[in-house]
């Protein structure tokens, strides 16, 4: 969460929720773990009553009993309503995966030679994959600073100002 929220500080115009409700069709009103959202011309909205409408571009489920469930039933339904990337971090298998939508399916977004997987929606919102499965949170933090110092997240800000 603490990742998550250090993004979003160095990123107006990107909204973070923990444990919110997110109303995504008739059928599924799930309340992931965590999720990021651009706040204006997004995907989502805030209702008036304070719950998520629509997808978030980005979705996180820290798995423990419900690994199968987050990569099966929940893949199906946010590959569906068009959630743009999806994370779940499989706690007891302690493995992580990063999917990205790609005409329609969900891609497994592979780790650069660095061990740093780098989102594609949210231009500086890099982790390193090793240090979060071992508990080195220095180092996620570190690897993030790197990702916020880049021309592309430096360019994601100014778009999202304008």
């Amino acid at each position: 969460m603490g990742w998550l929220a250090i993004y979003v500080a160095a990123t107006p115009g990107v909204g973070f929720a923990d444990n919110t409700t997110v109303l995504l069709d008739v059928d599924n009103e799930p309340q992931p773990d965590a999720i990021l959202r651009i706040e204006q011309g997004g995907q989502s909205r805030i209702t008036e009553d304070d719950y998520v409408e629509g997808a978030p571009e980005l979705i996180v489920e820290i798995a423990a009993s419900s690994a199968s469930y987050d990569l099966h039933e929940k893949l199906k339904v946010y590959r569906r309503n068009q959630v743009q990337e999806y994370l779940v971090w499989r706690v007891y298998d302690r493995q992580f995966d990063w999917f990205r939508l790609n005409a329609g399916e969900y891609i497994q977004l592979e780790p650069n030679p660095d061990d740093i997987i780098c989102s594609q929606v949210f231009p500086g919102l890099w982790l390193a994959k090793s240090a979060l499965l071992s508990g080195d949170l220095a180092k996620v933090l570190a690897i993030l600073q790197q990702g916020l110092s880049t021309p592309e997240h430096q360019s994601f800000v100014e778009k999202l100002s304008s």
